[in-house]
C-alpha cells in the first residue's frame, strides 16, 4: 500500500494586502489544488478579509497586532502536516512552491526558506536592507556555525513538527529572525531555495520601517544570542574584559618590576586592572552556568515531545 499523501497547508498573513490577496491565491490554488489555504487577517480595514474569502480562503483573524503574533496563532493552530508560509504581497512566485517542498518531503530538511538575494529587480529592496541582511546573516553563521544568506525571507515551508518545535516571543516583523534563530539552536535542517523576488505591484506598500524594524532585529538578535549561546555571548565579553585589564595592569606591573623598592606608583590603574580581570572572570562562569542549564532545559525539551 501507498503511503498516504501528506496534507498541505497555505498560511499567509496579512495586513492591508487587498490589491493583491486574491491574485496570491489564485496562484497557490492553482500550483497546490488540495492545499487548504488560509488568511490571517491582522485587523485590516482595506476589505482584504473578504476579498481571500470570495477566493475561497479560509480568513482567521489575529486581534493583537503584529507578525509575530500571527505567526505564533498560526503555529498553534494550523493542523495540516506541512505548512507553507508567503506573504500576501505578491512578491514570490506561487511556481517555486514545490522546488520549496521537496527536501521536506524527501526528509533532507526540517524547513525550507526561499533566499532572495540572487534574482531580484532593483525597486524590490528598500536602500539598506540587502546590507543589513547580509551582516546579520554573517553574525548568526558565525554564532551556529550555519550557511544562511537571507533572514528575513517571508516564503517558508515547515513540517508540523518543526512549527510546533519553535517558540515564537517577537511581535513584530523580526519574526523571521526569531524563526532561523530558534531553528538552528534546535538543531533543525534548514535548506535554502533560490527564487526570484520581485517589487510589489503600484500602489501597494511596505509596511517595513528600514530604521525601527531593523533596531528590533538587531536586538532580537541580541536577546536570542545571549539567551540561547550564553557562552559564547558571556565568553566574548570575558575575553575583551580580561585585555582591557592586561592593558590597564601594565603600567603598575611595569612600575612594580622597575622600581627598587617595588612601589605601584599608578595605584588607580592597579584597581582598575584588577577589577576587570575580576569581571572577567565573572562573566566567564556566568556564561559557563547559563549554557549548563541551557543544555539541560534542551535535553529536558527533547525528552518531553518524544512522549
Amino acid at each position: 500500500m501507498s503511503e498516504a499523501k501528506p496534507s498541505i497547508a497555505v498560511v499567509i498573513p496579512c495586513y492591508q494586502e487587498a490589491l493583491t490577496i486574491g491574485k496570491v491565491i489564485a496562484d497557490f490554488r492553482r500550483e497546490l489544488p488540495d492545499a487548504k489555504i488560509y488568511v490571517y487577517d491582522n485587523n485590516c480595514t482595506d476589505g482584504t478579509a473578504e476579498i481571500a474569502i470570495k477566493a475561497g480562503a479560509t480568513v482567521r483573524r489575529e486581534k493583537r497586532q503584529g507578525k509575530g503574533y500571527v505567526v505564533a496563532t498560526m503555529f498553534e493552530q494550523i493542523q495540516e502536516d506541512l505548512l507553507v508560509m508567503v506573504d500576501g504581497d505578491d512578491t514570490y512566485e506561487a511556481s517555486h512552491v514545490h522546488k520549496m517542498l521537496e527536501p521536506i518531503l524527501r526528509g533532507d530538511a526540517d524547513m525550507t526558506v526561499a533566499t532572495r538575494l540572487t534574482d531580484h529587480s532593483e525597486k524590490s529592496f528598500r536602500p539598506l536592507h540587502v546590507a543589513g541582511n547580509r551582516m546579520v546573516c554573517g553574525i548568526i553563521n558565525r554564532m551556529f556555525k550555519s550557511h544562511v544568506s537571507d533572514i528575513f525571507s517571508g516564503y517558508r515551508a515547515f513540517t508540523r513538527e518543526s512549527a510546533r518545535q519553535i517558540p515564537v516571543t517577537t511581535k513584530g516583523f523580526d519574526v523571521e529572525t526569531e524563526l532561523t534563530l530558534q531553528a538552528l539552536y534546535r538543531g533543525q535542517v534548514i535548506r535554502e531555495m533560490p527564487v526570484p523576488y520581485r517589487a510589489r505591484p503600484e500602489g501597494s506598500f511596505s509596511k517595513l520601517n528600514t530604521f525601527s524594524d531593523g533596531f528590533r532585529v538587531l536586538l532580537r538578535l541580541f536577546l536570542i544570542v545571549k539567551s540561547y549561546k550564553p557562552l559564547t555571548f558571556f565568553g566574548s565579553i570575558a575575553i575583551v574584559l580580561f585585555l582591557l585589564g592586561i592593558a590597564a595592569g601594565s603600567l603598575p606591573v611595569y612600575d612594580f618590576v622597575t622600581d627598587p623598592n617595588h612601589f605601584v606608583h599608578r595605584v588607580p590603574s592597579a584597581i582598575l586592572a584588577a577589577a576587570l580581570v575580576m569581571l572577567s572572570f565573572f562573566s566567564l562562569g556566568l556564561g559557563l552556568i547559563l549554557n549548563s542549564m541551557n543544555l539541560r532545559l534542551l535535553e529536558l525539551e527533547q525528552l518531553i515531545a518524544k512522549r
